[in-house]
């Protein structure tokens, strides 16, 4: 079953090119998504402010603390252990076995913690969680960005609809739906469909290098993120006292993060996915989001008259983070990185910021008077997001990602063609792109581990199935496609 969406591919320099393409939305993967999201926000938002005593000072959210550290080390642990041992860790019998341990540290929750419990929970429900967000980054990465991009906002509403369904809907026993959720989704993350058998590997720029350009903006993306979960973690431990829910008005936010994401998707299918156009009309509204969150939480009586400024935060930070992980996703494809790995660094970026957040409000709250302004932390937290926004990941760089990702399609689409064109095998496949970035014999012999003279042969032959006779033609062929 598939979800089947229509959009119309738009190209500049004055023409429009009435392409329609469709996408096939694999249910499988936006439910099972679905689930690992929901999970994530029964977790962070939908519980109690477990508190810890040390001494004469209370330490708040000390659960979201443990899960989000543990998350960290998860992600940086996938990232430097051996492709081999990274490959089990995230195989299908682990995989249930991290799933059957998130639920039951989900039924053990419980609203006391002590010192010895926050381990036993960030290993219970962070270390797993981290390991099962791995898995869905490999299974994005196994599709194109035409796909993964949609299912993620997909599966992210249909996760919100859960949540708030669960959440509102008086029935008994109705919230132990979401304890349940990560074995649906280490299911699905697992079972092989059709759309998912392997195909013959496509002309890019993998193991290319990228240039200065593409990781510096990669940088700034990263530490934006970082930032944005700072700011995220301190709202996250403001206004809550202990023992109390951590978001009372979490419907409203999960309606607007809804809303948001059903307009989001819109504007994506209308301004296609393959650009960073969207994403930057997106980002923008985000931003916009918690910027009236903040003036509204000083404001308590005008706020809760038409909607509470920390449910419109929240709803700006979820709606944040999907654009986030769809960056994610881009960032893999122009710096032709394993998707995985992208998803372990924008994450531990995100979840390690919020993680110093909850750190830093702790201390404020200790280091306040009893005269002292709780808005302290809307204060940080607001500076925060606008130094990001302002100066670091900006509107230019928005437009900087457009055009890689553009001009990384154009050079995909073309070797894709000469490669299908021409009955180029999969060896030759696998060079083509190599020789069109100008890579002489002796390097591509180095990067794919074979001799040069084998490089030489595969290369006339390319020459012979194209129709060319140089190098220089080749990259002329390639230049002309994208153009088209």
């Amino acid at each position: 079953m598939t979800f089947m969406l229509r959009c119309t591919k738009r190209h500049d320099k004055g023409r429009v090119d009435m392409l329609h393409v469709s996408n096939d939305l694999s249910t499988r993967r936006v439910i099972g998504f679905a689930c690992n999201q929901g999970f994530v926000l029964f977790l962070f938002y939908m519980g109690f402010n477990r508190s810890l005593s040390l001494g004469s000072m209370t330490f708040e959210r000390a659960e979201l603390f443990s899960l989000l550290v543990f998350m960290v080390i998860g992600f940086a642990l996938l990232k430097i252990v051996s492709r081999k041992v990274c490959d089990l860790l995230l195989s299908r019998p682990f995989l249930y076995i991290y799933a059957v341990v998130m639920v039951v540290g989900a039924l053990g929750w419980t609203d006391s913690i002590t010192v010895f419990e926050l381990p036993v929970l960030g290993i219970f429900l962070g270390l797993t969680e981290s390991f099962l967000l791995m898995a869905w980054g490999r299974a994005f990465g196994a599709i194109e960005k035409d796909q993964s991009i949609p299912e993620v906002f997909v599966g992210s509403l249909v996760a919100a609809l859960i949540c708030l369904i669960c959440g509102c809907v008086a029935i008994p026993g109705i919230m132990y739906v979401l304890r349940v959720l990560p074995l649906i989704s280490a299911i699905l993350v697992t079972v092989p469909s059709s759309s998912d058998a392997p195909t013959a590997p496509s002309a890019s720029l993998s193991s290319l290098q990228p240039g200065s350009d593409t990781i510096l903006l990669s940088l700034k993306i990263l530490v934006g993120t970082f930032l944005f979960g700072i700011s995220a973690g301190i709202m996250q431990t403001f206004d809550t006292d202990p023992g109390t829910a951590t978001m009372p008005s979490y419907p409203v936010a999960l309606l607007l993060f809804g809303a948001f994401l059903a307009g989001g998707l819109s504007l994506l299918l209308s301004d296609g996915f393959g650009r960073g156009a969207a994403l930057n009309k997106l980002y923008r509204v985000t931003i916009f989001m918690i910027t009236i969150g903040f003036l509204l939480v000083p404001l308590p009586e005008f706020a809760l008259s038409v909607l509470p400024g920390d449910s419109i935060v929240l709803a700006g930070y979820l709606s944040l983070t999907v654009v986030l992980i769809a960056l994610f996703l881009i960032i893999a494809l122009i710096t032709s990185s394993d998707v995985a790995a992208s998803f372990s660094r924008g994450f531990m970026a995100l979840y390690g910021g919020e993680a110093v957040g909850v750190l830093i409000a702790n201390g404020i709250d200790c280091a306040q008077t009893g005269d002292s302004s709780p808005y302290t932390f809307v204060a940080i937290a607001g500076v925060l997001v606008l130094f990001s926004y302002v100066f670091l990941f900006t509107e230019r760089d928005f437009d900087d990602l457009s055009r890689m990702v553009t001009d990384t399609n154009s050079f995909d689409a073309a070797c894709e063609k000469i490669a299908r064109e021409g009955g180029l095998s999969r060896r030759e496949t696998e060079i083509l792109p190599y020789v069109l970035k100008g890579r002489t014999s002796e390097c591509i012999a180095g990067e794919l581990c074979i001799s040069k003279s084998t490089v030489d042969t595969h290369l006339r032959r390319i020459y012979a199935k194209v129709d060319v006779h140089s190098r220089q033609e080749l990259i002329d062929l390639s230049e002309r496609e994208q153009l088209r």
